[in-house]
């Protein structure tokens, strides 16, 4: 082997690497809210979660990723670590697809269908297509698609140049001594976790060894250790993605490392003495690519029909190795956003969507509140809505900052939508919340300075903050469960509010003038009165945000137009709110306050 045959080795590794990561990106994308929605589903039945493990992991072509986003969803309370042991067992099943594509490389037969099944024959018309859908296409799904077809025809020419530059090994007595030096089960189980621990992915690990089984002096007895090392060398990818994280995700990646190292212990103990004892001839014969993707998936089917009945004691391990502190308790960190989510985007807005969604209950509970505290002053009204409005301002900073940084990743269309709708709602929860301070205030400026509104003017006020109150749980329900029909109702009870503040000004001019109402209660009533149709704007903005997200739209005004002018049930829900909400009739004469 020349100085070139190496520099065309490492070339072939280097193609072969960055293809397998490219198209992984890009499947990951393309799966994006389909990925949300497995995961989603996941329930704590084994084997529903262990499919799901598995598919992920085809899908996207790496258990390391999978395992990684495991790490990251317990870390972020989006996954129980029972559902993460199921879901890593199924990755590593998962991850044997790579390899029997791989094997694809190795046919040879003169068949004309036989040869177009081998990828050097078909990698150049999909590189076409791929840069064709990469250069010309407008939309991102096309452009992804265009970088998976491109990705996979680059790992398949890297995987063709790694076999062309060690072909020449075949008559290197040292490589020769190499390999038989690994029929040692342990040196061949080290070699393969250092091999898999440096590159990070056992998948292409496995790619390495099936070109280097192309010399024809790679055996069975060799490659099978190879392969049980190769899984746990796949583990550091997730240990060190779980330094900085809680104890439970920390216990995902043991739970990871565990499974791999207590699979193969009982693997490899059972290969050394069928070597020892019946010392079988296939063990000496010269492995191919086909071989080892038999032994591949063969190996990581055994150790998890071996462990997935036992993922409950797997459990209890990691536990053990991780305890919970007697001395003190973890810090709750459920509102901070895990940055190992940024490389899955679709679970990254699920996790910022799940703290909007809580960000929005505080608001609207800090609101409720603020309304209360009218008639009810008490201190600890009070501090619960400063408590709420801190709280809701802390949501904003760390959603916002997050979800900036998440529009530096590459996003697909419906992706960067969520975004920037989430990135307004924060705002429009953020404003309800500092609007809730502005309605405390003045309840408080009335318990002060000892001023009272007029019985009339109480009771037309019960009215408005009813209909208030009432636009803050529709906006929020629609929100969370996405809903459009709540989304028009909303802005319906919005234009019945805007009609109900504008009768309550006209009233109030009316008492003025009739000496009914001092100047500083009026001032107040005037302050409240803008307060609470803001907040009705903000809830009307957050359904227009619904609407588009429903209709994968990004114009929020057309959005709300839409709602006033095509939906058929929108002037029926203003009769019915108005009729709801409508105000007492004014006394002709009444105390005053």
């Amino acid at each position: 082997m020349t100085v070139f045959d190496a520099l065309a080795l490492i070339g072939g590794l280097c193609l072969f690497l960055f293809g397998m990561n490219i198209m992984g990106q890009a499947l990951e994308r393309c799966a994006g809210s389909k990925l949300r929605t497995i995961l989603g589903k996941l329930t704590t039945n084994k084997m529903t979660g262990f499919l799901t493990g598995l598919g992920v992991t085809a899908i996207i072509q790496s258990s390391s990723a999978t395992t990684v986003m495991v790490v990251g969803f317990v870390n972020s309370k989006l996954m129980s670590l029972g559902q993460a042991i199921n879901v890593i067992m199924g990755a590593n099943v998962g991850t044997t697809v790579t390899a029997w594509i791989l094997s694809l490389g190795g046919i040879q037969s003169d068949n004309i269908v036989l040869k177009l099944l081998k990828p050097t024959s078909f990698t150049p018309v999909l590189a076409l297509v791929g840069i064709v859908f990469y250069l010309f296409a407008k939309s991102s799904r096309k452009k992804d698609v265009g970088t998976i077809l491109l990705g996979f025809a680059t790992l398949m020419f890297g995987m063709d140049a790694m076999s062309d530059a060690v072909s020449g090994l075949a008559d290197v007595p040292a490589f020769q001594n190499l390999f038989l030096l690994f029929e040692n089960p342990i040196l061949g189980m080290l070699a393969g976790a250092i091999l898999t621990g440096i590159i990070q992915s056992s998948s292409a690990s496995v790619g390495i060894l099936q070109a280097l089984s192309m010399t024809g002096q790679v055996s069975y007895g060799a490659a099978v250790p190879i392969i049980m090392g190769q899984n746990i060398g796949t583990c550091v990818t997730a240990l060190l993605s779980s330094v900085g994280t809680n104890k439970n995700a920390r216990r995902a990646a043991v739970v990871h490392l565990s499974f791999n190292v207590i699979g193969t212990v009982v693997c490899l103990t059972t290969f050394s003495l069928v070597q020892a004892f019946l010392k079988p001839a296939i063990l000496t014969h010269a492995a191919d690519m086909d071989g080892i993707a038999i032994c591949h998936t063969a190996f990581n089917i055994l150790c998890t029909a071996l462990l997935l009945p036992l993922s409950g004691l797997l459990e209890k391990l990691a536990n053990i190795l991780i305890p919970d502190s007697k001395d003190s308790r973890e810090t709750d960190k459920a509102v901070e956003l895990d940055e190992r989510l940024l490389g899955t985007p679709s679970m990254a807005l699920e996790r910022c969507r799940s703290l909007t969604i809580t960000m929005g209950e505080i608001a609207v509970s800090t609101m409720r509140d603020s309304i209360a505290a009218l008639t009810d002053p008490s201190p600890q009204l009070a501090e619960s809505v400063r408590q709420g409005e801190e709280q809701t301002d802390r949501y904003e900073d760390i959603l916002g900052s997050y979800l900036i940084k998440l529009s530096a990743h590459q996003l697909g269309d419906a992706e960067t939508a969520e975004s920037a709708k989430l990135l307004r709602m924060i705002g429009d929860f953020e404003r309800i919340s500092d609007h809730s301070i502005n309605v405390l205030e003045s309840g408080e400026e009335l318990h002060d300075k000892k001023l009272s509104f007029t019985p009339a003017a109480s009771a037309e006020l019960s009215v408005l903050t009813a209909a208030v109150n009432d636009i803050l749980t529709l906006s929020l329900d629609a929100f969370r469960n996405n809903d459009r029909s709540a989304a028009s109702r909303v802005e319906a009870l919005e234009q019945v509010i805007d009609n109900l503040k504008e009768q309550l000004r006209s009233r109030h001019i009316l008492r003025m003038q009739q000496g009914e109402c001092t100047i500083e209660a009026g001032f107040v009533w005037s302050d409240l009165l803008t307060d609470l149709e803001r907040i009705s704007d903000h809830c009307s903005n957050i359904a227009g945000n619904v609407s588009d997200l429903c209709a994968a739209d990004m114009n929020l005004h057309q959005s709300l137009r839409a709602l006033r002018d095509k939906d058929s049930s929108y002037e029926d829900n203003i009769n019915a709110y108005a009729l709801r909400y409508a105000l007492p009739a004014m006394a002709q004469a009444s105390a005053r306050s």
